[in-house]
């Protein structure tokens, strides 16, 4: 398959102007699509997902295949390969290695799954979580997990990071009050908005050099308050930071 771009068209080009790949982009969109899987996809499957013919979708398949960020079981069907985590893993390595410590004593604190977001874009997208050892049920926070801005306690958190310039450049329309909430009390809080029956606390995560961060808890019900639970993760979030500068 071709890796020219086409000339012309609003596809034809990335965000500051420039022609790109259309075959990497496709790749990548892949990669996102299998991401976002609970299971193993069909090649039919990702092809109509993708919206090319499914000879399109055999071809990246197999070269996302061939790089081993993708496997296929007996049955032909796709899913990421171990080498997407190895690859995971050198993304923001030195928030990851900070956050772990803290995660973990957090989530075994607390009795809830707890992670650390990064905005990506419009979007904030889970870099690393850890489970509680030992609770009689878990919320399981996936790293790869994405969901809108506007949506969850970790986003509002990342709102009140953000400039004026910044949110304006997000094009996002008007930033949630609650945004300017978390700048008083330190923490923001969700309930049913990312997921039915789940609630997440979540504060601001500065770490320089590094995308605006939120580090959060995800919970089915806790007899602790809020205002505890955030400021448990003030004192990680304030830990994670120092360990970093």
């Amino acid at each position: 398959m071709s890796e020219q771009s086409t000339p012309s068209g609003p596809s034809a080009n990335g965000p500051n102007g420039a022609p790109h790949s259309q075959t990497l982009s496709r790749g990548i969109r892949v990669l996102e699509i299998l991401a976002d899987a609970d299971e193993a996809l069909t090649i039919a499957d990702v092809a109509a997902a993708l919206g090319v013919h499914r000879s399109i979708a055999y071809r990246i398949l197999r070269t996302l295949e061939d790089h081993g960020v993708v496997i296929r079981d007996a049955a032909g069907a796709v899913r990421l390969g171990p080498r997407m985590a190895a690859l995971a893993r050198g993304v923001s390595r030195g928030l990851q290695a900070a956050a772990l410590p803290e995660l973990t004593s957090v989530a075994n604190e607390l009795g809830m799954t707890a992670f650390v977001t990064v905005l990506d874009r419009a979007e904030v997208v889970t870099l690393v979580s850890v489970e509680p050892r030992q609770a009689h049920a878990t919320v399981a926070q996936r790293p790869g997990t994405r969901h809108p801005l506007g949506r969850g306690a970790p986003g509002i958190a990342i709102q009140s990071l953000l400039t004026a310039t910044q949110w304006v450049n997000l094009g996002e329309g008007a930033r949630r009050g609650e945004a300017a909430d978390v700048r008083a009390r330190g923490f923001a809080t969700s309930h049913d908005e990312v997921i039915p029956g789940l609630a997440s606390v979540a504060v601001p995560l500065v770490v320089p050099g590094e995308a605006p961060a939120a580090l959060a808890v995800v919970y089915l019900g806790t007899g602790q308050s809020d205002a505890a639970i955030g400021a448990r993760l003030v004192t990680a979030a304030a830990v994670i930071a120092a360990d970093l500068r």
